[in-house]
C-alpha cells in the first residue's frame, strides 16, 4: 500500500495490485459449477470458447476459472477513489425498496439494541468497543444510490450513516492493510479492499430512507458500497477487522468475483 495525494489535496491510499491479485489467485477456489447453469452453455458455444465438449469437466472448470480471475483483475484495475456511482434524487427511490437476502424474511435477524456492541480487531489501534449510539453520533452523510443485485435487478434507495473511511480512521485502523472483513448476525461474512474501504462513498449506514434502518435492511448497520454489486454489501454488521490476511467472503467462497463491482 502507497501513499498519494487525490486532486484535492487530501492524502489516499493505493493498492499493491499485484500483491492483492496473487492473493485472490492463491485464496479462492475454482467457482462452483452451480453458478453457471449448463442450459445456457451450449455444445457448439462452449466447444468454441475452450476446445472441450459439456463432459469434458476439467476443462470446463479450468476455463471458468480463468474468467473469473480475468474478471478479478479487470476489476483491480479500473477501480478508482476518484470515480463515483451516479447519484440520483427522492424522485427516483424505488419503493418499496426490495427485500433480499440468502434466507426468508421471517428468518432475518433480530439484534438488541440495548446489548448491541461492533467489535473492532486485527491491525486496529482503539480496539475497543461501539454501541450503537456511539456510532450516530459520528459525523453524518447521506446518498441516493442504485443498488445492483448479481441476479440482475436494481433498486435505487436512500441511505445514511458515516463515511467509512472517517469511522476507520478515528477507531485508529491501519490503513496500509490489504483488507477489512466483516462478520454478521445472520452469520454472512464479507470482505472487501482497503481502497474500497477508504473510497468516498463507501459508508456505514444506520438510517434507509431518514428512519433507522429496518430489521430486513440490516439493523443494526450496513456497509453501502453502490460500487459493489449487492452482495458485497455486508448487512448485521457485528464485528469489523483489518488484516493482511485474504479474507473471503460468504459467497465468494462459493464461487462469486470477490473484487464485485458495479
Amino acid at each position: 500500500m502507497s501513499e498519494s495525494e487525490n486532486r484535492r489535496g487530501q492524502p489516499r491510499w493505493t493498492l499493491d495490485r499485484k500483491s492483492l491479485e496473487l492473493d485472490v489467485r492463491r485464496e479462492l477456489e475454482m467457482p462452483s459449477r452451480r453458478l453457471f447453469n449448463r442450459r445456457v452453455l451450449t455444445l457448439g458455444g462452449l466447444t468454441m470458447l475452450t476446445g472441450c465438449t459439456l463432459q469434458d469437466d476439467a476443462s470446463v472448470n479450468t476455463f471458468l476459472e480463468k474468467v473469473s480471475r480475468m474478471n478479478d483483475r479487470v476489476q483491480a484495475w479500473l477501480f478508482s477513489p476518484d470515480r463515483l456511482a451516479p447519484t440520483y434524487t427522492e424522485a427516483d427511490i424505488t419503493r418499496p425498496f426490495p427485500f433480499n437476502a440468502y434466507y426468508g424474511i421471517d428468518d432475518v435477524p433480530h439484534v438488541d439494541e440495548s446489548t448491541y456492541r461492533l467489535v473492532l480487531s486485527g491491525r486496529v489501534t482503539g480496539k475497543r468497543v461501539w454501541t450503537l449510539d456511539e456510532l450516530r453520533a459520528l459525523p453524518h452523510a447521506e446518498q441516493i444510490t442504485r443498488h445492483i443485485c448479481v441476479e440482475g435487478w436494481s433498486a435505487i434507495g436512500r441511505w445514511g450513516g458515516t463515511p467509512f473511511g472517517a469511522f476507520l480512521a478515528r477507531a485508529g485502523a491501519d490503513t496500509h492493510a490489504k483488507y477489512v472483513g466483516f462478520k454478521c448476525a445472520d452469520d454472512y461474512y464479507e470482505s472487501i479492499d482497503m481502497p474500497t474501504a477508504l473510497h468516498p462513498q463507501t459508508l456505514l449506514t444506520f438510517d434507509y430512507d431518514g428512519q433507522r434502518l429496518p430489521p430486513e435492511f440490516g439493523f443494526p448497520m450496513k456497509l453501502r458500497m453502490p460500487t459493489k454489486l449487492g452482495y458485497k454489501n455486508p448487512k448485521h454488521i457485528m464485528e469489523i477487522f483489518v488484516t493482511d490476511t485474504f479474507p473471503g467472503g460468504y459467497w465468494v467462497d462459493q464461487g462469486y468475483n470477490w473484487f464485485g463491482g458495479s
